[in-house]
């Protein structure tokens, strides 16, 4: 199973069905936020979205080929974390994140970040993964650079979202840069 800890009072934890009706309250709390940056079909629109999001996750992971977790925090669900499909052929994978907004500003996405990070490279020996975040979402760039990702570039006007399209930035980190300070926070 994948748990792991973030601090005292937080963890990360695969998302199960039983968590479905936990993860749609959230969604619902944060749509309008997270319509923002990301494309509706993204943002789960049921409780029946939310179960086949939760299904679709377990069987990634059952096949090795990505995870999906929680970000719980005070034993209440604050947010998603996980990892894109893992390109084995390359050792490759990205993480995408998001938490409600009555959770953002303490730390929770940096530190989950920072035990995907721990996860991929140690546990699962991944060679490089990849954070992207559209260019106008601060909050969001500002996690990988935290991190010791380095921006790689942005990509205009690549991901359409209703009536606009928006830059996405390309954060890049390979596991040798990871924890050696060989990559220097980005701005």
């Amino acid at each position: 199973m994948f748990v792991h800890t973030l601090g005292k009072t937080a963890e990360l934890r695969l998302l199960e069905q039983r968590h479905a009706e936990e993860l749609f309250a959230l969604t619902e709390q944060s749509r309008a936020h997270l319509r923002r940056w990301l494309p509706e079909s993204d943002v789960p629109g049921s409780l029946g979205d939310c179960r086949t999001v939760i299904k679709a996750g377990l069987e990634q992971f059952a096949n090795n080929l990505g995870i999906l977790a929680g970000i719980w925090c005070d034993g209440r669900l604050a947010g998603v974390i996980g990892l894109g499909k893992i390109e084995w052929e390359n050792r490759s994978s990205n993480i995408g994140y998001w938490l409600g907004e009555s959770f953002q500003g303490k730390g929770l996405a940096v530190e989950a970040c920072r035990a995907l990070i721990n996860y991929a490279f140690q546990d699962l020996k991944l060679k490089r993964l990849e954070v992207r975040c559209a260019t106008d979402n601060p909050k969001s760039c500002a996690i990988p650079r935290r991190l010791g990702f380095r921006k790689e570039g942005v990509l205009l006007q690549s991901q359409a979202l209703d009536d606009r399209y928006l830059d996405i930035e390309v954060y890049g980190l390979l596991a040798e840069e990871w924890g050696t300070g060989q990559v220097k926070p980005s701005t």
